[in-house]
């Protein structure tokens, strides 16, 4: 009698593990179904947005008047297919190139915030003041001079570069000043009259012969000069 008991109570344990089992599975069961019914909504809903937007797209193309030719709509696809992995490339270079933007974005910053201060910098200066007087000149000489001016300019450059350089000389930058000083010093408005008698005198003294023997001298050369210029050209 006990033997029999307790097969009952095992066969009704294994019945109770069973049922818990079948019922694990009938709830995975109607788990999957219940899945499989969303992923159906789930097309059917896709199906209709896509039939819809190429419903659209199909008569939007047509007030267009572009028309698509189905063998041509085939080789993209099959070109974009083709070319995944050269998309893929180009993507990966974007992303490359975002990235270095980002790592680059501080140096960028700083170079400009240092131009600002460069360029802040220079106006304080008066850089920009002295470029705008220079502008303001270069703008005067050419409504001044005409275009034959600067022919003549362009064919006597080397005449005016050679005075330049000849003026630049210490010896000649010394001689300029000190008859500028000399002027410098003149009172120009209050000058005494001299009579011819009292220049001769003046002629005759140590510094007057001095003078005249450096202005006598000066043009004999200058004669000279002009006539060695004369036959060089010539």
């Amino acid at each position: 009698m006990k033997e029999t008991t307790t097969i009952d109570t095992n066969l009704e344990d294994q019945i109770q593990i069973l049922n818990g089992k079948l019922d694990i599975v009938i709830e995975e069961l109607n788990f999957q179904r219940n899945r499989r019914e969303q992923v159906e909504d789930l097309m059917k809903d896709v199906s209709l947005i896509g039939k819809d937007l190429f419903e659209t797209a199909v008569n939007r193309l047509d007030k267009a008047g572009i028309e698509i030719n189905g063998y041509d709509l085939e080789r993209l696809v099959l070109k974009i297919a083709r070319n995944v992995k050269t998309f893929n490339i180009l993507l990966d270079t974007i992303e490359s190139g975002n990235d270095l933007f980002k790592d680059l974005s501080p140096v960028i910053r700083q170079i400009g915030l240092d131009l600002i201060n460069t360029l802040h910098n220079l106006e304080e200066k008066g850089y920009f003041i002295f470029f705008r007087e220079i502008g303001n000149i270069i703008d005067k000489i050419i409504t001044h001079f005409t275009i034959d001016d600067l022919k003549s300019l362009a064919d006597n450059i080397v005449t005016i570069l050679e005075t330049i350089k000849n003026l630049t000389q210490p010896d000649m930058l010394k001689a300029i000043n000190n008859a500028l000083a000399v002027y410098k010093n003149l009172d120009t408005e209050n000058i005494k009259e001299i009579s011819m008698l009292k220049a001769l005198r003046m002629m005759n003294t140590k510094d007057g012969k001095k003078a005249m023997g450096f202005i006598m001298t000066f043009l004999i050369n200058v004669a000279k000069n002009s006539e060695q210029n004369k036959l060089s050209i010539n």
